[in-house]
Order: structure tokens, then C-alpha cells, then sequence
């Protein structure tokens, strides 16, 4: 019986960057020492490249890359990710695990289940493999699999039960609430069908809208489950393998402690989720830098939150811009947070930037009552001058609206829309009233008090959220059926709900599709999030109903 030390390699890669992305690996190889080394899908270029595949140099760029690991570690056996051309019979390009030892690639296994759903579109892109083979290393059979061939039996199959006595699963799992307890249960139950043990990684980091959470794990075939690495952060973990069997002198996190049931894990990961998608897609667009409107409500004071432990508070420009209907509440809150995390903290009044918009605009409105185009030219306002900031200074402009807001259309285009990511965008407001109050649990980071007022727009004489929508208990449950589990009209009723209530928010998510397109992407918690998952055509004659 072989005993290997197999090092788990949860990292974070950038899209389309294969000479970095290579370099990393051999970073990763000579931090320690391990028999096996194990890296997650299409390492080379990162997930998910998108249009990248189908760039003319793909091909010559990750021979040139495969071909430098080859030197590297020739003892050793090394297993990575990979888009890989195959010439014959038609020039297919493969979603590949590659397994390197000896200066030469020993193994290959293309990945045969290629998700076309929610976020994933890889038979755009892919030829599916048509078989799942076992290899010898040091005496021990050996198979691979990418990511979602571990879940379906489609490629397990075709290995056959006790075919390997440990496979090797390389992937690229964006987190959504539950995932990790999701692959728990798959994994368990895989282990046992087959009689195998499985060493899964996974990358980690931000990718535009997508988070990866990591979650490297080992899984006996008696469904014993070790987690050696923490969510959410880069880091290499060395295991012992033998006789059926995974240890290691890590700190082990057992299956119970990330079951992501306990409320405070919930929100944990959350919470980190959207720090790793800030950090990252600030980070890897190359801005030094972020600025946000803080107004002094729940869903900026969370934003301003996030930012700060994303990027530390040097790095954070908060600025409140404030008008006739701004309370002083608002004022002095935002000021009490900016204070207390620290950041660069700066008041624009934009009285007489809307005075002047409304005076050149008098002519042509000669004669129309005030509404909510009085309105919008305060947001728009504000627009404007965070990005004039931010084209002054190079930062970023963080929005701050949340899912229920993008939903429904509260939300003003070129106004509070205008920036470069909207961090809440698939954040239900329910939610971001436990994320605030998750974020007071070591000291009152968010003053209270904006936990606890309506929340407000703030664009008119005392103004609430709730003058025009429903109360947003009722809003989340009813955008959750209709946006997330794609419930009718009807049925939505059917549960208990108001018709009239349901009909207005329903035909409010509908008629907003233009504007959901023009908005900034935003990090995905949900299975269904606005962009990658959800699409909905902006002109169509769908009627609402059964």
C-alpha cells in the first residue's frame, strides 16, 4: 500500500493570464514538499476564460505553459486544469485535468459532464470527454475528474466501482448560499457508491460577478470528511494518504462546523463572499482605490463595510452629498461610521448643481408638475460627481443598490446606478438588515439607529421605501418566488399573497429589465442572480398570469 503526501492547492488565478497563472503554480510547487500536487480546473487560464477559448493563441499559449511545468517537480506528480486541443478526429477543445510526473504528461482526462445552466456555458466552448480511465502512480490507481463530473454518474460510471483507489477532482465551484454543504453530501455520497476516496479542490477568489469560496476537502470511501483549508482564502494544505485514509497536522474543520446552517456560518459566509468579490474585482481591474455615495442609510453603511474590509479603510473614499431633504439624522450618522472605520470622509452639498440642472430644464418643463424627475436629477446629481471623482483619482465608484431595488426599478439609471460594481446588487434588503446587524457583532460598526429607521430614498418630503412598494418582507418573498424560483402570478397568489401587490411587483420586474442591463455587475450569492443567471429579454409580449 503506497503512502503519498498530497498537497491541496486552493488559489485564486487570473482570467486569461496564462504566463502568471503559470508562474503561480511553480510559486505553489516549491512552497512544500508533497508527493502529489493538486490545483483546480483550467488552472492555466483561469475560470471562467469565456470568449478567451476561442482566441487563436490559446493553443500555442498553454503548450508553451504545460511545457515549462514539465521541468518543474519531476518526481512528483502534478495535476492542473487546462484547455487542451486535441487534433484528431476534429480539433476538439477539451476541459482537461493533466497529470504531469517525469517531465512528461502520464494522464489525461477530459471532463465529459459540461454544465449549461445558471452561470455555466461550457458547451459554447467544450467537447465533451467520452470516458473516465484509472493510471498507476507508485502502484496506486489514480483517476481524474472535473468538477461537475463528481456529480453525476455519467463519468464514475464509466470508471466502474473500485476502478481507482482515489480520484482526483479538479474544480471551478462558484459559491452560492448552501453550496459547501451541497458538495458535503455529493461527495459523501460518491465516495461510498464507488468505493473511492476523493481529494477535491477548489479555486478561490473573485471573478467578476462569481465567488469562489475554495472548500478543499478529502473524502474517505467510508464518507469521512476532512476540510483542511479555511473558506475564502488562498493557502496550500499538505494531507498524508494511507491505507484508505487522509491526515494532516493542520487544523481540521470538521463536517458538522461547516454544515452552513448555524445562522452566524450563514452570514459568515456571506459576509466574505462579497469582501472576495470587492477585493478581487477591485484588485484584478487594477484599481488602487474605491469612492462611494454614503447617505447615511443601511444599504451605503453596509457597502462602506464591506469596502473597508476588503481593501482597508485607506483605500476608501466615503462621500455624503446632501440636499434639501436630507435629514440631519443621515448627516450625522454617516459621519459617526466614516469616523469610526476611518476612511476619507468628504460633504458636497448639491443644492446648487440640482438648482442650476432645474433652472436651464424650466423652459421645457414650463407648466408640468414636480414628480419623480425632480428626483432623479438629485441622483443623477450625485452620479455625476462621484465620477468625476473617480475619473479624477482613478477610484472606482462602488453603487450601493440592493437585489430588491434592482428588481423592482428603485434605482435611478445614470444616477445611483453609475459605477463600476454594485456590490448588493444580488443582496435582498431582508438580507442586508442581517448582514448590518452581523457586522455590529464585535462593536457598532453601522450606528444602530441605521439598522433601525425606515429606509428612506430620502428625494422627497419625508419620504419611505414603502410609499411605493410593498413592505419588504413581503417584497423579498415575493421577488424570491418570481426572480429566484420562477413562480407565476398565480401560484405566487395561490401561497397567500396579495393580488394587486403581487400583479404591481411583478409587472415592476419586468418593465426594469433595460435598466438591469445598463447596471454595473454585482457579486452573486444567489442561484439566480440578475446578469449571468437570469435572462430576460428587455422587449417581449410575455403576459403575466398562470
Amino acid at each position: 500500500m503506497s503512502t503519498f503526501t498530497i498537497a491541496l492547492v486552493q488559489s485564486s488565478f487570473r482570467v486569461g493570464d496564462i504566463p502568471w497563472n503559470t508562474d503561480k503554480v511553480i510559486e505553489a510547487l516549491g512552497s512544500v514538499e508533497a508527493d502529489i500536487y493538486v490545483f483546480p480546473e483550467l488552472t492555466l487560464i483561469g475560470y471562467p476564460p469565456e470568449d478567451l477559448l476561442l482566441r487563436p493563441s490559446l493553443d500555442a499559449r498553454i503548450n508553451v505553459a504545460i511545457e515549462k511545468l514539465a521541468s518543474v517537480r519531476p518526481d512528483s506528480l502534478l495535476v492542473f486544469g487546462a484547455p487542451y486541443r486535441v487534433k484528431e478526429p476534429d480539433s476538439a477543445l477539451l476541459n482537461c485535468a493533466i497529470a504531469i510526473t517525469g517531465g512528461e504528461i502520464v494522464h489525461r482526462h477530459a471532463k465529459q459532464s459540461l454544465p449549461n445552466y445558471e452561470v455555466f456555458d461550457e458547451k459554447r466552448y467544450f467537447e465533451a470527454g467520452s470516458k473516465c480511465d484509472s493510471f498507476e502512480f507508485r502502484g496506486t490507481k489514480i483517476a481524474l475528474t472535473v468538477c461537475e463530473d463528481i456529480w453525476k454518474d455519467q463519468a464514475l460510471a464509466s470508471l466502474g466501482v473500485g476502478e481507482a483507489e482515489l480520484i482526483l477532482n479538479l474544480n471551478a465551484s462558484p459559491f452560492h448560499g448552501g453550496k459547501q454543504a451541497e458538495r458535503i453530501d455529493i461527495l459523501r455520497q460518491k465516495a461510498r457508491q464507488y468505493q473511492t476516496n476523493i481529494v477535491y479542490v477548489n479555486q478561490v477568489g473573485g471573478q467578476d460577478e462569481l465567488v469562489f469560496d475554495g472548500g478543499s476537502m478529502t473524502v474517505t470511501q467510508n464518507g469521512k470528511v476532512t476540510i483542511p483549508l479555511a473558506p475564502f482564502e488562498q493557502g496550500v494544505a499538505l494531507v498524508q494518504y494511507a491505507e484508505n485514509s487522509f491526515s494532516s497536522d493542520l487544523p481540521e474543520k470538521t463536517l458538522r462546523e461547516h454544515k452552513d446552517q448555524h445562522l452566524n456560518q450563514r452570514l459568515h459566509n456571506y459576509y466574505q463572499a462579497l469582501v472576495t468579490g470587492v477585493r478581487d474585482y477591485v484588485g484584478k481591474n487594477g484599481f488602487k482605490s474605491v469612492v462611494l455615495g454614503l447617505s447615511g442609510g443601511i444599504d451605503s453603511a453596509l457597502t462602506l463595510a464591506i469596502a473597508c474590509d476588503a481593501l482597508g479603510p485607506e483605500k476608501v473614499r466615503a462621500i455624503m452629498m446632501p440636499y434639501t431633504y436630507t435629514s440631519q439624522m443621515s448627516l450625522d450618522d454617516a459621519a459617526t461610521q466614516a469616523k469610526t472605520l476611518g476612511v476619507v470622509y468628504e460633504v458636497i452639498e448639491i443644492k446648487p448643481a440640482v438648482s442650476a440642472f432645474e433652472t436651464m430644464l424650466a423652459p421645457l418643463f414650463e407648466g408640468a408638475s414636480r414628480d419623480s424627475t425632480e428626483e432623479n436629477i438629485q441622483a443623477r446629481t450625485r452620479g455625476l460627481l462621484l465620477m468625476a471623482v473617480s475619473n479624477k483619482t482613478g477610484a472606482m465608484v462602488l453603487t450601493t443598490g440592493n437585489k430588491s431595488e434592482m428588481s423592482v426599478g428603485y434605482a435611478t439609471l445614470y444616477g445611483d446606478m453609475a459605477g463600476g460594481l454594485d456590490v448588493l446588487k444580488d443582496v435582498p434588503k431582508m438580507l442586508v438588515f442581517e448582514l448590518a446587524r452581523f457586522c455590529n457583532r464585535s462593536f457598532e460598526v453601522i450606528p444602530q439607529r441605521v439598522i433601525d429607521r425606515p429606509p428612506s430614498a430620502e428625494l422627497s418630503p419625508d419620504q419611505v421605501d414603502e410609499d411605493s412598494l410593498p413592505a419588504y418582507p413581503v417584497l423579498d418573498a415575493i421577488l424570491e418566488r418570481y426572480v429566484d424560483l420562477d413562480e407565476s402570478a398565480e401560484t405566487i397568489i395561490s401561497a397567500g399573497y396579495d393580488r394587486e401587490e403581487v400583479y404591481k411587483v411583478l409587472r415592476l420586474v419586468d418593465i426594469n429589465e433595460y435598466k438591469r442591463r445598463q447596471a454595473p455587475p454585482g457579486i452573486r450569492l444567489s442561484r439566480k442572480a440578475f446578469g449571468r443567471d437570469r435572462r430576460y429579454p428587455i422587449t417581449n409580449g410575455w403576459k403575466l398570469g398562470g
